[in-house]
């Protein structure tokens, strides 16, 4: 049985990747660190690692309730720690008084420094206050390039993951069921939303799931995809449970506003 079979055909090159990096853990018994993973790469990444081969791994963002996390491979024998994941945490200082910052001018400022989005994590925000992790091989240049977002000047300030801005969000649970797992179904079952209207969402490019932007009505969703749909709010779908007497899927999700 062949491990793609269990995922998208797009996901080829990271469980490829991932396979490599098993393989170089059980051949260096080294451990392998990994860039900041979205929730839909650390699933995969632990179904393909599993926990019966000698090889663990773990996952760590900076702080519990982070979405993207660094991964560290190992052989079984090795204890890991939270200072092997190699993150720092920065705030940001910048005239408050006279200039708002939004979460797209963080991301897009990070972006433009030409480094991939895989070596920053989590962007903070607690009313005025502003944070983000960075893996800590490219925390100095960040510190010296980032000088700007929008048309506030900054400076960067390292702090201890202790003084992190605490991440309230709240996802709601609730459990749905689907005639199918095509994107524009399950949308319309976890928002409670038409048919209709949730193809209508996905044709205007107001949906992305992993963030990635979906035109595709059909697109077939998975364990652990994070959907986006803009003016709604933000899903996730915790578990596919299975299928009803009357062939429905029954899924858990998350929503939050």
């Amino acid at each position: 049985m062949s491990v793609y079979q269990h995922f998208r055909p797009e996901e080829k090159e990271f469980i490829d990747q991932v396979l490599n990096w098993k393989d170089q853990v059980e051949n260096t018994y080294a451990p392998k660190l990994t860039d900041f993973l979205d929730p839909r790469e650390q699933l995969i990444l632990k179904s393909i690692i599993g926990e019966h081969s000698g090889i663990l791994a773990d996952l760590f963002g900076g702080t519990p309730n982070t979405e993207r996390k660094r991964a560290l491979i190992f052989p079984d024998y090795y204890e890991s720690d939270e200072e092997d994941f190699l993150i720092c945490l920065f705030e940001i200082d910048y005239p408050k008084k006279f200039v708002s910052i939004e979460h797209p001018q963080v991301l897009g400022s990070l972006m433009s420094l030409g480094l991939k989005r895989g070596k920053f994590g989590d962007i903070l925000f607690e009313d005025d206050r502003i944070q983000f992790f960075v893996t800590e091989e490219i925390e100095e240049y960040v510190r010296l390039q980032l000088e700007s977002i929008g048309r506030a000047s900054v400076t960067l300030n390292k702090k201890p993951f202790a003084e992190a801005i605490t991440a309230d969000e709240e996802w709601r649970e609730c459990s749905v069921t689907s005639s199918s797992l095509r994107l524009d179904t399950v949308i319309s079952a976890i928002y409670n939303i038409s048919r209709q209207k949730s193809q209508l969402f996905i044709q205007q490019g107001l949906v992305k799931v992993n963030w990635t932007l979906i035109e595709n009505p059909s697109f077939e969703c998975r364990e652990g995809d994070m959907i986006s749909v803009r003016g709604q709010g933000r899903s996730k779908i915790m578990e596919i449970e299975g299928k009803t007497k009357k062939e429905k899927w029954r899924i858990l999700a998350g929503r939050q506003k």
